[in-house]
Formats: C-alpha cells, sequence, structure tokens
C-alpha cells in the first residue's frame, strides 16, 4: 500500500483512457510535438532551422526523462524552461533552436487545448452512448404506466418510458453543448509574450504576413483550422470557463436522474444493476443501496463545484494575465474531465441494467387511481342522469373517508367499494373508468415521437462512436 495519497478519479472511477490522456507523458510529449511544429513552420517560412534538426528533435519526441527535467526544474524554478533545457540534452544540435521566438503559453496554452479538444471527444462520445441506452430502455417500457410525481407526491400517471426520455432530454441538450463547444475550439497559436507576436515579428524583419502565416501553419499542424484572432500572453480563460459549464450541466443532468433512481429505489419500483455477490451493507445484509446512482450524484457535486473555480479564475485574470490560473487549472481542468467521465460510465452502467418490477408500480398506482380516477366516474355518473353537483359533494365525502382509512388505519383506499355501493353511481362500468391507459395521455407516443425524431438521428450520427465499456469499480 501506498504511502502517499491516491487520486481516486484515478485509482476508482475514471477510465484509462481519460486517465492517460491528462498523464504527464501525454502532456510533455504534446510539448515537444508543439517544439517540432514551431520548428517546421519557422524552417517553412525562411528562418535558419535545418532539417537535421527537425529530425533530431522528431526523433526524442516520446522518450522523455523526468528525473533530468526535475533536476532542471529544482534549479530553474521554471517547469518549461525545465523541459527546454531536458529536451536540449537529448537533442544537441537541434538545442538552440527549441522553442525559438516562443512564450511558455505557447507550449502549455496549446496543450491545454489540444488535451480539452480530446476530451470534449470522448465526453461526446460517452454522452451519445448513454443516450443510446436510455433510449432503448424507453423503448421497451413505453407504455408501462406509473405514478406520476410531482413534489413527490402522487400525481397523474405517466409511464416509465416517458419518464426515461425525460432523462434523455437533458443529455441531449448537454451533448448539443458539448458539439458546439467542440465545433469553436480554436488554438492559442502562436502569439508571444503578451498577444502581440513582437517576437515572432522581429524573427521574420518586420514581415507582418509571414507572422500571420506562422500563427496559421502551426495551427494547422496541431490538428486545429485556425487560432483565436486574439489572446493575451494566454488565450482567453473564458474559453476554460465555457468548458467547465458544459461539464457542470452533464453533472446537473446526471445528477437529476440519479436522485430520480434513488427515489424510486427507495420505492422498489426501479433498482440500478445489483451483482450476484454485491455486498449491499456491512451489518444489514438485506441490503440494495443504490451505491452508483450515489456515485453519481457524489462526483456530480464536485464537478459543479468546479464550475465556479473556473468561473472565478477568469474573472480575477489582471490585464494580458496573472499566473494564479496556473495551479488552479492544473487541478479543474484534467479533475472536471475525469470526474465527467466517471459519472458517465456508471450512468452507462445503470442505463445498461435498469431493473424493473412492474407488479410494484401497478400497486402504487391501483392505490392512488380511485382518487385519479374521480372525475372520470362522476362524469360517467352524470351520463347516467346524475347530478354533477351532488355528485362532487359524494366523491369529496367518500374520498375523504377513504384517505382517513389509509393514513390515520393504515388501511387500503377503499373509495372504489364505497362507490360502487352508492345508488348515485349505479350503472357506472368501474373496470372501464380504472383501466390505466385511460390516465397516460399520449405518453407512449411522446416516447416513440422523441426516440424516432431526436434520438435515433443522434445514434446514426455516433453509430462508429457509441462506447461499450460500462466497467465500474466497486
Amino acid at each position: 500500500m501506498s504511502e502517499h495519497y491516491d487520486n481516486p478519479l484515478i485509482a476508482r472511477y475514471a477510465s484509462k483512457e481519460m486517465s492517460k490522456l491528462w498523464s504527464p507523458q501525454r502532456k510533455f510529449s504534446t510539448w515537444r510535438k508543439l517544439w517540432v511544429a514551431l520548428a517546421e513552420a519557422e524552417s517553412e517560412l525562411g528562418l535558419a532551422v535545418s532539417a537535421e534538426q527537425i529530425a533530431e528533435l522528431k526523433a526524442h519526441v516520446d522518450d522523455i526523462d523526468f528525473a533530468c527535467a526535475a533536476k532542471h526544474e529544482k534549479k530553474l524554478r521554471h517547469d518549461v524552461m525545465a523541459h527546454v533545457h531536458a529536451y536540449g540534452d537529448v537533442c544537441p544540435k537541434a538545442r538552440a533552436i527549441i522553442h525559438l521566438g516562443a512564450t511558455s503559453c505557447y507550449v502549455t496554452d496549446n496543450t491545454d487545448l489540444l488535451l480539452i479538444r480530446e476530451s470534449l471527444n470522448l465526453v461526446r462520445n460517452r454522452l451519445a452512448t448513454v443516450i443510446d441506452k436510455l433510449g432503448t430502455f424507453a423503448a421497451e417500457t413505453r407504455d408501462l404506466a406509473c405514478l406520476g410525481f410531482t413534489h413527490f407526491q402522487p400525481a397523474q400517471p405517466t409511464t416509465v418510458g416517458k419518464r426515461a426520455c425525460l432523462w434523455i432530454f437533458d443529455l441531449v441538450q448537454d451533448l448539443e453543448e458539448i458539439e458546439f463547444r467542440l465545433a469553436g475550439l480554436k488554438a492559442r497559436g502562436v502569439k508571444g509574450t503578451t498577444g502581440t507576436q513582437a517576437s515572432f515579428l522581429e524573427l521574420f524583419h518586420g514581415d507582418h504576413a509571414k507572422v500571420r502565416k506562422l500563427d496559421e501553419l502551426v495551427s494547422q499542424k496541431m490538428g486545429f483550422a485556425d487560432a483565436y484572432s486574439v489572446t493575451g500572453q494566454t488565450y482567453s480563460r473564458k474559453i476554460d470557463s465555457q468548458v467547465m459549464a458544459s461539464l457542470s450541466g452533464i453533472a446537473q443532468s446526471s445528477h437529476k436522474a440519479a436522485t430520480d433512481l434513488r427515489l424510486l429505489q427507495h420505492l422498489k419500483e426501479i433498482e440500478e444493476p445489483f451483482e450476484a455477490e454485491q455486498i449491499g451493507s456491512s451489518a444489514m445484509p438485506y441490503k440494495r443501496n443504490p451505491m452508483r446512482a450515489e456515485r453519481i450524484c457524489g462526483l456530480a457535486r464536485f464537478v459543479m463545484s468546479l464550475e465556479q473555480s473556473s468561473a472565478s479564475t477568469l474573472a480575477t485574470q489582471w490585464l494580458e494575465r496573472t499566473l494564479d490560473d496556473s495551479a488552479n487549472r492544473r487541478l479543474t481542468l484534467p479533475q472536471g474531465f475525469l470526474a465527467t467521465d466517471a459519472i458517465l460510465i456508471l450512468y452507462q452502467n445503470i442505463a445498461s441494467g435498469f431493473v424493473v418490477y412492474p407488479q410494484v408500480i401497478a400497486r402504487h398506482l391501483r392505490a392512488e387511481l380511485p382518487f385519479m380516477a374521480s372525475e372520470g366516474i362522476m362524469m360517467a355518473a352524470v351520463e347516467k342522469g346524475g347530478d354533477r353537483q351532488s355528485l362532487h359533494e359524494r366523491i369529496r365525502q367518500h374520498s375523504q373517508a377513504a384517505a382517513l382509512v389509509v393514513k390515520q388505519h393504515g388501511g387500503e383506499n377503499d373509495l372504489l367499494e364505497r362507490l360502487k355501493k352508492d345508488d348515485a353511481f349505479t350503472g357506472v362500468d368501474f373496470n372501464e373508468a380504472l383501466k390505466p391507459e385511460k390516465f397516460v395521455g399520449r405518453a407512449p407516443q411522446q416516447v416513440d415521437e422523441f426516440l424516432r425524431e431526436t434520438v435515433e438521428p443522434i445514434r446514426k450520427r455516433y453509430a462508429g462512436a457509441l462506447t461499450h465499456d460500462a466497467h465500474v469499480s466497486v
């Protein structure tokens, strides 16, 4: 057992794919790739950077000597320069041109944007997968009538599938937001120490066209179509704030659905998957706790809190930049993505294995349906010649008496029996009046329409990107 703290996002919750994405190896290899891209672009535009130097840089992109870099940083107290020196140690011919004209944020910010882009792609695919799984569940339960709840009090019936569509709808909004952020994401490019490109203008002897071309070439070599038109020393932290708000949105949607499931599991209507040898409680062997849904809620609160941190970082940047963003971003960006990744893995696992108890759902519905059917029963009695106002009063009295039996004496709802014995309701077909499908409105049709018009296009768009790994550590 390690004597040092292990981040549970890495050790327990997030995928290996997301963990590797934010690893030191990936980060510093990307720095080196950016130095290669800069050297190539400068060479292409006529600066004295040789093919031999570029080849040397390319040959040592991944073989990072972290001990050497740490030794340099201990002396220099500067992480970027430490890695410049460590790179130069293995690339002696190219040492003189590494980082030529650039500022630290050339590698740090462009790397973050690359990692954000790849992380958003991973999150986007996981979102689409959860939507797909929930869509399957909604289709299977499209017409399974259940008691609706407002204020967590019994309300007009709906269907299990329609309720699942409410969860999907929120995720669809999140997916659209992620797609929008990805579409607008750009490179920082090469902007110099305060964003004026002064160092590059000097390198190219005042040739503005070449400086613009350098920005364009480097961005394209990084896989971006364009760079942000203006920056300070950093790209605007508005970008981080918007990205973290998008992750917070996913957390909010997931928290809401997971909370719904926790309530439904308490009612014994729907449960999350429960493994054959899973233990719900160390003291109470009978327990089947909604631990996955609870974990989603815990992680979601963490992600939502990071949104405020990123907003504060943006708000407190001074003029062209201040360094108090650095330590904060080292925490919020990777952990925000790692936690969101973990949330969606859990959500996928749950959505792939809901356990539904139709008999319990039906029992709860039957217990409340007499009250909800009272208006229909009244109207049926009016059709048989009854007086609407008189019937209303009779139903009111019977309802109050039935409620008293339920609430004060713990008995069953006997409203129907009371009404059947009342001569005012003679001739009313109570079986017809109490059919559950009479009370769910267009819920089944709404499920069909929503799946066809909203979910199916997402499935087609992401057909090759849907993930199937739903492993969850317990």
